[in-house]
């Protein structure tokens, strides 16, 4: 029988062996509408099963539910799994709809008992900066991780949506393993400076959303095919006359998709993939989804190579993309580097 289990790649500069694609796993119970919790524990035996071993979540995803959810599966592969979740988006106990940034010390602390005790694990894999507090100096924050390092409750460090600067000054205090960003087709921003800086440090690439949270699959092409609860409908990319001029760009990827005979969310991912080589640094996005053959297709995708007349055909998607990944980019890398 052939081994259809995916290829491998090291987290970081010590880290572990794992694939060269992982899991997003917050729409197991947050953000994308209902979910079927058989079907999305069947999706997580079944990525294991291809050799997808890093599991992302985060203590916001459903204020702690994700986390808990997938608490019964590392259990039971927990030699086999490497997890990662993250701090920094706290849930004021008065309005459960707001998240406020926080990286101070004290709350770094609660947030990882916090995560530990809903994941009941003793140690967790690789614990991310979710967000950037800019009050607080990131040398501060990443010193209070590396404390949780020293104490033998964190294995190793992650930050997401940091600027190439904020990246150096915290590698400066604890060696940072993983840097998490929105990369894909539609969302480019990284590239000028984070990746080089990546790239220097030994830094792994964890690109989120990499199917552009879906658009790029043409699952859907505007914020009302979406469920009410889906908050997709509030991003700038997919309402009014931005999800119409996006859809658009799409022909090209259906292009490269016919030619490789597959679809389009497998060319998506194949180009994200490519950029290791492109860029010289190791990347493992993390795809999320909820479906046994959702994740199978994805995996391949891990096959796909793209020749150099596709990745020119796919060069100026994001260039043209109409419409800002959050509605607020001050929370993200871009809106400060």
């Amino acid at each position: 029988m052939t081994d259809n289990r995916i290829a491998t790649v090291r987290l970081g500069a010590t880290g572990p062996e794992v694939g060269i694609q992982g899991l997003g796993c917050m729409g197991m119970s947050f953000a994308y509408g209902p979910s079927d919790a058989g079907e999305s524990r069947a999706t997580l035996e079944r990525a294991l099963d291809l050799g997808i071993t890093l599991y992302d979540t985060a203590d916001a995803y459903g204020a702690g539910e994700n986390e808990k959810f997938l608490s019964p599966f590392f259990k039971a592969h927990r030699d086999e799994v490497v997890i990662a979740t993250k701090f920094a988006l706290s849930i004021p106990p008065d309005d459960p709809t707001r998240r406020v940034i926080r990286n101070d010390a004290p709350y770094i602390r609660q947030a990882v008992e916090a995560s530990l005790r809903r994941l009941d694990v003793d140690v967790i894999d690789l614990y991310y900066m979710h967000r950037r507090d800019v009050n607080v100096p990131i040398e501060e924050t990443v010193g209070t991780m590396a404390d949780l390092v020293r104490e033998g409750k964190v294995k190793q460090l992650g930050l997401s949506e940091v600027t190439a600067d904020e990246l150096r000054a915290a590698h400066a205090v604890h060696p940072i393993a993983a840097v998490q960003s929105e990369w894909s087709l539609f969302s480019r921003d990284i590239e000028p400076k984070v990746v080089p800086a990546a790239r220097e440090l030994g830094v792994t690439l964890v690109p989120y959303s990499p199917l552009g949270r879906g658009f790029l699959t043409g699952s859907f092409a505007k914020a009302e095919d979406l469920t009410s609860d889906d908050f997709r409908r509030h991003q700038p990319r997919f309402t009014g006359e931005n999800a119409a001029a996006n859809a658009a760009l799409l022909a090209p990827v259906r292009t490269v998709a016919e030619a490789h005979g597959a679809s389009l969310g497998q060319i998506a991912l194949a180009w994200v993939q490519q950029q290791a080589a492109v860029h010289d640094l190791p990347v493992i996005p993390i795809p999320g989804t909820r479906k046994p053959s959702r994740v199978e297709e994805n995996a391949a995708a891990t096959r796909i190579v793209l020749n150099e007349e596709e990745l020119a055909l796919l060069e100026p998607i994001a260039a043209k993309v109409a419409g800002d990944r959050y509605a607020d980019m001050r929370f993200a890398s871009a809106g400060r580097e």
